[in-house]
């Protein structure tokens, strides 16, 4: 029978026993290399996307990239062993993206000269979904190699924590088992982060020694024109992450801006106001309800509504009851009006709440909405029915009812602003994210850069 051997391979050893008690507090070690690998990753994310295209089109893996991910598998691999997926050494990892061939854990991935340029469209998700389910079994919550999840790894380990606390040693038949989970799992994160054609064995190499993978590995690019890659050092780390940092950030902003954009053009109508779709509300009670401070804070302050809300508009386009009153007064005087009063109260994202906003004991019908002096803005008669109202700060709320008062009403509504603020942020929003979009290709593409030095020829 054949062995397939794995590229990927996964290596790991007892330097000492562990000591008893100090796995108790990792958890408090491990938070400084928590916050950076949420950096990496988020660098090592980005740069997998970038390094899917540069595969689709020309079939290779920038190497500079692949050194790079290389680095945050290992440097992953380094701080889980030390950790909850493994608590096998008391050595602390370095902060370091190099192979750091002394310490216990180790973890090498041969640079492939060539990757399948059809391969990379479906293996990340389709193909790899099996070993998917698979790894999410083993490390718990999902595949995401550097959380300490609740999968059958950390069981394990906890276990043995427990036993090394009470009797001073590892137990190494769970030592065994959880390198060969631990295994499995890198060769699949390996797989599905393109760095690899070679798909993940479905089996379990138990063991501290990975077998031996093949004998010749890929020279690096530029290999025989007498240079070699340059490592990746602190400054080179700190620069792709800034990198990436600025491509996210500008990519929110385009976003936004291109969704505020699509909002401006896509929903203002002729009279200059953003509106959405009329809906409908009903209600048994005497009045719909709708307090502003559900939708927007007028309040005052950087963030004052009022400022930027511009002009509001009301309309009611549709009804089968009675002619119609229309009115906004602050939220005090509409509590006071409406006290005792069966109505409806509609929050900011039009869920019905149904506010039994009386007293069962004192239930009572209103007075007739127009003979009230509390209005700010108001309107009356048969639909459809317009009004508009300039916000001013406080908490206002706005009430729809049959004008006579009468009980049972159906009302078809819709909201409106003219937002002068709007096109000015799309414009802020597009006009920074281009310039944070273009600054991070830049920073990354610079640092991301192979560069290369002399190498003696033989």
């Amino acid at each position: 029978m054949t062995t397939t051997f794995a590229s990927t391979r996964v290596n790991a050893r007892f330097d000492a026993e562990p000591s008893r008690g100090l796995w108790l507090v990792k958890w408090v070690l491990l938070i400084p290399h928590l916050v950076v690998l949420s950096l990496l990753w988020l660098a090592f994310t980005v740069l997998t996307v970038i390094a899917f295209f540069a595969i689709l089109f020309t079939g290779r893996y920038p190497r500079s990239l692949f050194e790079f991910n290389l680095g945050v598998l290992r440097w992953t691999w380094r701080v889980w062993f030390y950790g909850y997926g493994g608590l096998a050494t008391d050595r602390y990892p370095p902060f370091s993206l190099g192979p750091e061939p002394d310490y216990p854990a180790t973890l090498d991935i041969p640079c492939p000269e060539r990757l399948s340029r059809g391969l990379v469209l479906v293996k990340w998700w389709l193909l790899a979904l099996p070993h998917y389910v698979v790894a999410g079994f083993f490390v718990g919550g999902g595949f995401v190699l550097w959380r300490f999840g609740g999968g059958l790894v950390t069981v394990l380990v906890l276990i043995a924590g427990v036993v090394l606390l009470f009797t001073g040693r590892y137990p190494r038949g769970i030592f065994d088992l959880v390198l060969g989970m631990n295994r499995w799992v890198f060769r699949v994160g390996a797989y599905a982060a393109l760095m690899t054609d070679e798909y993940p064995p479905f089996r379990m190499d138990l063991g501290p020694a990975d077998p031996a993978g093949p004998a010749e590995r890929p020279e690096p690019d530029g290999a025989g024109s007498g240079a070699t890659p340059r490592g990746w050092t602190a400054g080179r780390v700190v620069g792709v992450v800034a990198g990436v940092l600025l491509l996210v950030t500008g990519f929110g902003a385009v976003a936004g801006g291109g969704t505020l954009l699509w909002a401006d053009t896509g929903y203002r109508d002729s009279a200059g106001y953003v509106s959405l779709p009329a809906e409908e509300f009903t209600d048994t009670g005497y009045a719909l309800r709708f307090d502003v401070d559900d939708v927007i804070h007028l309040n005052g302050g950087w963030f004052d509504g009022a400022n930027w809300l511009g002009d509001v508009r009301v309309r009611v386009v549709g009804s089968d009851t009675a002619p119609l009153f229309v009115g906004i007064a602050r939220t005090a005087d509409v509590a006071r009006y409406l006290d005792a009063v069966p109505h409806g109260r509609f929050d900011g994202r039009n869920t019905r709440m149904m506010f039994q906003a009386m007293r069962f004991t004192m239930m009572r019908p209103p007075a007739a909405p127009a003979e009230q002096g509390v209005w700010a803005a108001s309107t009356s008669g048969a639909v459809p029915l317009t009004l508009t109202w300039t916000p001013q700060p406080g908490s206002w709320s706005l009430v729809v009812m049959n004008a006579d008062a009468s009980r049972g009403l159906r009302a078809d509504v819709d909201f409106g602003a003219t937002v002068p603020a709007l096109r000015p942020l799309w414009i802020t929003l597009l006009a920074a994210g281009g310039v944070l979009l273009a600054g991070g290709t830049v920073l990354v593409a610079v640092t991301a850069r192979a560069r290369t030095r002399g190498r003696a020829t033989p």
